[in-house]
């Protein structure tokens, strides 16, 4: 992998991370049109993906340091229910990675056609909440665990996870900024887990070498475009301007097709 293609790689992953268009969709087809084999490129993978986790951090770090200091008060508050919501939303996607990872990672083998088709199921998701009427109902301990179903939903290439958490919440009722910020958070942990297991694995060091170079320029590009693009969704989900990105994820999903 050169530089270049790291670059781009990186600048997709931190771009459609935050927006509701799948990261994992169009890191396949970013791979598929540089040339970059996808089964050699864990590594990469792996780091820019680190990248928009601390990307997050840095932006929610006021949300996750309030939350933290809620922790230490010995009583039931909003911060204890708030991160037993988060834990019962991150269920889903546990029992599959523990159970079917190996199942999920067939599906990531340079098919633009399967990643279309699910580029047109995030339209569908987009367009639907699109003309949800808003409410201002709360993230119910239900709520989480639908919204982590979402999520869980989101590990197949082209099915964002943005789009198809931040759409289930608005569909259910929940508060636009809420819902937001709950959708960034509730990654956090399933990331950073399927990152260690990972590294833990092996399987990166029996692919070919990717050079520091393209690695750190990848990290890079990863972590300041996700946080630029993850600012811009917030102020995007207050709006309620979805409808553009399911616009686009129609039109990307119906030519990845006629390509594949």
């Amino acid at each position: 992998m050169s530089w270049f293609e790291a670059l781009i790689l990186g600048l997709i992953q931190g771009l459609t991370e935050f927006l509701p268009v799948s990261s994992s969709g169009h890191l396949e087809l970013g791979k598929h049109f540089l040339g970059v084999n996808p089964e050699n490129s864990l590594v990469f993978t792996v780091v820019v993906h680190g990248a928009t986790v601390l990307s997050t951090i840095v932006v929610f770090r006021a949300d996750i340091l309030e939350i933290i200091r809620g922790m230490f008060k010995l009583e039931w508050n909003a911060s204890w229910k708030f991160i037993l919501t988060l834990v019962i939303s991150m269920i889903p996607v546990l029992i599959v990675g523990l159970f079917f990872a190996d199942y999920v990672e067939s599906f990531f083998t340079g098919n633009i056609r399967f990643v279309g088709m699910m580029l047109l199921v995030t339209a569908l998701l987009l367009f639907l909440s699109h003309f949800k009427q808003s409410r201002e109902r709360e993230i119910t301990y239900l709520d989480g665990l639908v919204i982590g179903i979402a999520q869980m939903l989101a590990v197949l290439p082209g099915i964002s996870r943005s789009g198809a958490t931040i759409s289930t919440g608005l569909l259910l009722g929940n508060k636009r900024e809420l819902v937001a910020r709950f959708s960034f958070l509730m990654v956090l942990v399933p990331i950073l887990g399927a990152n260690l297991l990972d590294l833990m694995s092996g399987e990166m060091n029996q692919e070919g070498g990717i050079g520091a170079l393209p690695l750190a320029i990848g990290f890079l590009a990863a972590f300041i475009s996700g946080l630029l693009a993850c600012k811009w969704m917030i102020g995007i989900v207050k709006k309620g301007k979805l409808l553009y990105f399911a616009i686009y994820c129609l039109i990307i999903g119906s030519v990845a097709i006629l390509l594949g």
